[in-house]
């Protein structure tokens, strides 16, 4: 059963009732909230339209977060190392967005093409264009004013009188003292999940001699050079990877555990790229053996395999924790229920429209700090958590797939806007990303710069004249 069939089967014990009151009592809350990539951001705004006091933490000297490219890597280049230096993006030189930029903007500030030296007009833009997309928000809504750049948080947890405490460090100390403390009345945390990869759990890995890295710390393809490489994946860094390395390495194979039947095969249009599908072992001459019965000579091994959430300084005495990459317990992905609702989280459902869900969280949070919008009880917050948990069991849905929304995020989306009183999603938005998602399937090779889909275009840029009015004299 697909998940999104699954949350619907639950129907209101997972879309409740509206909790709007009709006659609502206000209250200013002042919020920390941990990291300035685009769900900190939109998060900031929001809190700030809401009528709270925020600060933001940033570790880095700008905001962005994964956005920021930067050719440097870590030092461990499968980032398993705990004592390794932290290199926050996993952007690769010559990544493109893989939706339409209709699509991914922030509903109010729509990313439009703006005419300025080295922007990219491109539809699908490269990374450089998203970041100055994100740049350009917190200039326009005074969001720099509140972050504090440099900034790294060590500690978040619950005191007895309430409040939050923040301890951290100016990153430029170095002195791995974390002495700087704060209390606030409401933490949300935005710190990303793209810094602590996944690795694949290969049987014979002690002794393969080759090299191992994550796409995390992969930049450029020129190290690849002449190499046989396998990579281990079937997203869409794996499909851009595997592409840009084919035209220097000598061999690309890709295991994937989507690949089922007709592998191992050669990717059409490629003399050098092969599919196949899981790993069965490697072995201690360079070989890698699948399950397909095939078997290789290589000399890397990149992984491909995604990220697990990472939150080293929050301390909840084990109330929330990661499990298996279940951020749990976690009402609507957002809220734990024993913290409701002084502590949430920003960001963390995957294979979504990332801005526009991260805006419609955040308006929710911000609504129930000020008590415009109540929760359930934390009783009924938890009985909605074990029937989302209980289904996915009974529907075999792997707990690492609990924050994969995949076809229900509209569902969830439009929720989320009822809940705070927003419009649901635009209509021509959900048509546009199930197209664009099924180009990417199809035309995996060139969705970037062909499609058919004007007409959406067209309506989205009549809803973007609400929001930037010149855009009806261009």
């Amino acid at each position: 059963m697909m998940l999104r069939s699954v949350i619907i089967s639950l129907n209101k014990p997972y879309f409740p009732t509206l909790h709007i009151k009709t006659m609502p009592q206000y209250s200013s809350k002042n919020v920390a909230v941990i990291g300035a990539g685009s769900a900190g951001l939109v998060t900031a705004r929001e809190l700030q339209r809401e009528g709270h006091n925020v600060v933001v933490f940033e570790r880095e000297n700008q905001v962005g977060g994964t956005w920021v490219y930067t050719p440097d890597t870590e030092s461990d280049p499968v980032g398993t190392d705990p004592t390794r230096e932290i290199v926050h993006s996993s952007l690769y030189s010559s990544l493109r967005v893989n939706l339409p930029r209709e699509v991914m903007g922030f509903r109010d500030y729509p990313f439009v093409v703006k005419k300025r030296p080295g922007s990219d007009p491109r539809r699908y833009p490269g990374h450089r264009e998203v970041l100055d997309y994100l740049n350009d928000f917190a200039v326009e809504f005074g969001i720099n004013g509140v972050v504090r750049f440099g900034v790294e948080v060590g500690y978040v947890g619950k005191m007895e009188n309430g409040k939050w405490k923040v301890s951290s460090r100016k990153r430029k100390n170095d002195d791995g003292v974390f002495s700087n403390e704060e209390e606030y009345d409401a933490v949300v945390i935005c710190n990303g999940h793209y810094t602590e990869p996944r690795i694949a759990d290969i049987p014979g890995i002690e002794v393969w001699p080759g090299k191992q890295i994550h796409s995390h710390n992969y930049r450029v393809p020129d190290p690849f050079r002449d190499q046989a490489v396998l990579l281990i994946g079937g997203a869409a860094s794996a499909t851009d990877i595997s592409r840009e390395i084919a035209e220097v390495a000598k061999e690309v194979h890709i295991s994937s555990r989507s690949a089922t039947s007709g592998v191992p095969m050669k990717l059409p249009g490629y003399d050098n790229v092969w599919l196949h599908n899981m790993i069965e072992a490697v072995g201690s001459d360079g070989s890698v053996s699948f399950r397909d019965g095939s078997k290789i000579l290589a000399d890397i091994i990149l992984h491909c395999t995604g990220y697990k959430y990472h939150f080293p300084f929050l301390e909840t005495n084990g109330i929330v924790t990661v499990d298996d990459n279940r951020v749990g317990p976690l009402y609507k992905h957002v809220f734990p229920p024993a913290f409701a609702p002084s502590l949430s989280f920003v960001g963390l459902p995957w294979k979504v429209i990332p801005f526009f869900l991260c805006e419609l969280q955040s308006k929710w949070i911000a609504a129930v700090l000020s008590g415009r919008v109540s929760l359930l009880s934390k009783e009924d917050m938890n009985a909605d958590i074990e029937a989302f948990y209980s289904s996915m069991t009974a529907s075999c849905i792997p707990k690492r797939y609990t924050h994969n929304m995949n076809d229900y995020q509209f569902d969830y989306d439009d929720w989320l806007a009822a809940e705070c009183g927003s419009a649901p999603s635009e209509e021509w938005r959900k048509q546009m990303y199930f197209i664009s998602r099924q180009n990417k399937k199809t035309l995996s090779e060139t969705y970037r710069d062909e499609w058919d889909d004007n007409d959406l275009i067209i309506q989205a840029y009549e809803d973007f004249v609400k929001y930037i009015p010149e855009l009806a004299q261009a």
